[in-house]
């Protein structure tokens, strides 16, 4: 039956030919499609993660707070000294948040302002990223700041200058100047324009002594799925540990937006894909169907000399099988090879300003799953199988009589 549905579809050769290339074609995209897309969906998670980590630790009362006092963590020396029992190895950054109106000699601005202290590893990977001049306040230091650039203009001050900070109705100094050490740069403007940053000690002294609102934890880098299946089992570990007297969340609960959207590419890839093998069924059902009207006299014999109806409908659906293999065969083989070839990593000359202010890193590293593999597969023998249908049923109904006296 194979061999035969072989020749049968080579027989006209330039049209099976286009139907394999338009087969191949929709294979071949339908795949890169979806290696970019887990690319993209790499790379959000990458740039997410390694900047605000893997789990947020915050107040209990954080995300209903309406005043300074309910965002803080006071006990933070003992949540550190959990997260280091708990996590061995887990890099962390531990923030005070503060509400703050930072003035240089004739401008202010209301910012966020944020005292930080950063493990060795995320100090530097946070300097490489935002820092533009300068360098970043001093981790004991408390009298340096450094602003994000867009800030700095619009205050009208430069390396060197004093800027004054106001943090009324906090616990600490509420008021100091701070000299402009660094000028840092984010890639969404708005963060840009609000960028305030001390060390911890320094906002500490200001607003809150000993006082923290947040950790960052950064567990170990690895395969999203391995990272994620970590990400699980140290928030339970958390969770436990601290129990009710502070809020432990993973990045998906942090950022549920983000979250939301790369859960829904994988779906909306595959409706596209969808799409796109409708369209190849369309030659394939034309394919088929001229090779049944050029052959109704071939097929009104063979019904003559004693083959049953479902075996000629076997035979159509065979040819049909054979077409959309081939195509989806040659579709694998050169997208296997360009996946593979870009695995290692690419980056689009002149975009990285674009996708760096789209959230995703410079440098992508396009990959497919197996599961992607066999919904293209399962995909193109769907197509094969119902482009077939009508065109079978029509040649199961075939009169031997009638069909042998047929002139195509």
């Amino acid at each position: 039956m194979w061999t035969l549905a072989w020749r049968n579809v080579w027989r006209r050769r330039s049209r099976s030919l286009v139907t394999v290339g338009v087969v191949g074609s929709v294979v071949f995209f339908t795949l890169v499609f979806f290696a970019f897309t887990e690319a993209t969906k790499t790379g959000m998670f990458q740039v997410l993660t390694e900047e605000s980590g893997h789990l947020l630790i915050t107040s209990a009362t954080a995300k209903e707070a309406r005043d300074f006092d309910a965002t803080l963590i006071r006990e933070a020396a003992a949540v550190e000294a959990a997260i280091a029992r708990e996590l061995p190895g887990a890099l962390v950054a531990r923030a005070l948040d503060v509400p703050a109106l930072v003035s240089g000699e004739t401008r202010s601005r209301g910012v966020r302002l944020t005292g930080i202290e950063h493990d060795a590893a995320l100090r530097e990977r946070f300097q490489e990223r935002h820092l533009v001049s300068g360098r970043l306040p001093a981790p004991e230091s408390l009298d340096e700041i450094a602003l994000g650039a867009a800030l700095a203009r619009a205050l009208r001050v430069e390396l060197g200058d004093l800027v004054y900070v106001f943090a009324p109705g906090t616990e600490g100094w509420g008021a100091a100047a701070y000299v402009l050490v660094g000028l840092l740069q984010f890639p969404q403007s708005s963060a840009d324009v609000q960028a305030a940053v001390l060390s911890l000690v320094g906002a500490q002294e200001l607003a809150a002594p000993g006082a923290a609102s947040r950790f960052e934890i950064h567990l170990p880098a690895g395969r999203e799925a391995l990272v994620e299946a970590r990400v699980k089992d140290a928030k339970d570990r958390l969770a436990t540990a601290f129990g009710d007297s502070v809020s432990v969340e993973d990045w998906r609960e942090a950022s549920p937006d983000l979250a939301a959207l790369l859960d829904l590419m994988d779906p909306v890839m595959t409706i596209f894909a969808a799409f796109l093998f409708i369209l190849a069924g369309l030659f394939v059902v034309n394919t088929v169907y001229l090779g049944l009207v050029e052959r109704i006299r071939e097929f009104g014999v063979i019904i003559a000399v004693g083959a049953d109806r479902w075996r000629v409908m076997r035979m159509v659906l065979s040819e049909s099988l054979v077409l959309v293999l081939t195509g989806t065969a040659f579709g694998l083989a050169f997208a296997g090879a360009l996946v593979a070839g870009l695995s290692g990593g690419f980056s689009i000359p002149g975009m990285e300003e674009i996708m760096e202010e789209f959230g995703l890193p410079a440098v992508l590293y396009p990959s497919v799953t197996a599961g992607q593999v066999v919904t293209t597969m399962a995909f193109a023998v769907g197509v094969a199988l119902l482009a077939a249908l009508w065109p079978a049923w029509k040649a199961g109904r075939l009169q031997p009589v009638e069909a042998m006296r047929h002139v195509a």
